[in-house]
């Protein structure tokens, strides 16, 4: 049995140290994209206004420098995507538009790498982008496909607090109320994110504000 244990222990124990290295990227990778959520979540909802756009481009070059280093990895374009597009809506006017053209190609890429990544964040993403830009000549903005990528969101995610708050906030775009509602109220029944408390309570204050507009 002796002999048998040292003729297999050091192959397991190759095994082991090859494994670590892709372990410890694996941790590095995870902690990095809490880092810039958790930050994101910092800025969009306890940054002072006249404040943020400037935060948001500082955040920007940590998610351009996190999707470059992990070129194969969706979600990573997708947290650049994200800060893009929020730090095109704090910067506002006409030179957003290039901020918004960029994470629309962020959500294009993820989406072709894997739509279901992130519970189908870049379809609810990219969606929002398509009925909150202006359309020809100006952008892009189309709510056709708007409509269609965010139900698309809804078929991966249909419990998700963004994923209902997103096409929620469509249909009242769209002059839907009843629709908007219902999914509003849907959105505030999400499940928590343990990971993400800020970006929860944000969202969910976002949404009363929302539900209270319609009450009125």
């Amino acid at each position: 049995m002796k002999n048998v244990l040292r003729s297999v222990l050091p192959g397991l124990l190759a095994v082991i140290l090859l494994a670590l290295p892709w372990a410890a990227r694996a941790d590095a990778f995870d902690d990095e994209l809490l880092a810039i959520q958790t930050r994101w979540a910092e800025i969009q909802y306890q940054t002072a206004e006249k404040e943020k756009a400037d935060a948001f481009e500082i955040l920007r070059d940590r998610s351009q420098r996190f999707a470059a280093a992990h070129p194969e990895r969706p979600e990573a374009k997708i947290w650049d995507g994200i800060v893009l597009s929020t730090w095109a809506g704090a910067k506002g006017g006409l030179g957003a538009l290039s901020l918004v053209k960029q994470a629309r190609q962020d959500f294009e890429q993820a989406i072709a790498m894997d739509e279901r990544s992130l519970d189908g964040s870049a379809l609810t993403s990219l969606g929002s982008l398509y009925y909150q830009v202006p359309g020809w000549p100006i952008g892009f903005g189309d709510d056709d496909k708007a409509r269609e990528l965010l139900t698309r969101a809804l078929e991966i995610n249909p419990d998700g607090i963004d994923s209902n708050y997103f096409y929620a906030d469509f249909l009242l775009d769209q002059g839907d109320q009843d629709g908007a509602r219902r999914y509003f109220t849907k959105a505030l029944q999400a499940p928590p994110r343990p990971q993400r408390p800020l970006a929860d309570q944000g969202r969910r204050q976002e949404i009363q504000g929302k539900l209270k507009e319609l009450a009125s």
